[in-house]
């Protein structure tokens, strides 16, 4: 049992939010650096293929790193995460994984999140993140301005 492996965690975080945009749109919220900037982080670096980096720069010296595991637009995509220095929860990098559905309902999009692969006592936290972070996506990608984050304001 290694803690880089993310089936060896039994911590799960399932979220859903409802996006008044398309698939096509939010889908490019999540793998195009300056969509991703706008809603989730100060700086991203994100190549969204198999293999390729998911870097977002939350604020000082809070970093998520992960890679794409799957990017199939525009409706799906998933990769590893955790954090380059550790917070609260100790995560390293990669050792979680975080899978997004993106679920045509009419004119919008349901974003159906799972992140698996947690300690246990780190699922509270991420639920709370991820909730948050959707809730500025819905905006941004709606063609609204979420404004500054205000955990790094």
């Amino acid at each position: 049992m290694t803690t880089s492996d993310p089936t060896t965690r039994t911590g799960l975080v399932e979220t859903e939010t409802r996006v008044e945009a398309p698939p096509e749109i939010v889908y490019r919220y999540l793998t195009e650096t300056d969509l991703v900037e706008r809603w989730n982080c100060a700086t991203a670096e994100v190549d969204p293929r198999p293999g390729g980096i998911y870097r977002l720069v939350m604020g000082p010296g809070i970093v998520a790193r992960g890679e794409f595991v799957e990017a199939k637009a525009p409706e799906r995509v998933a990769f590893t995460f955790g954090w380059e220095t550790e917070e609260k929860h100790p995560i390293p990098p990669g050792s979680s994984l975080v899978e997004i559905d993106l679920v045509r309902d009419g004119e919008a999009t349901l974003v159906r999140l799972r992140h698996s692969g947690l300690p246990a006592d780190a699922v509270d936290d991420h639920r709370s993140g991820w909730e948050h972070y959707h809730a500025r996506l819905a905006i941004a990608a709606a063609g609204g301005d979420p404004g500054p984050d205000p955990n790094f304001a």
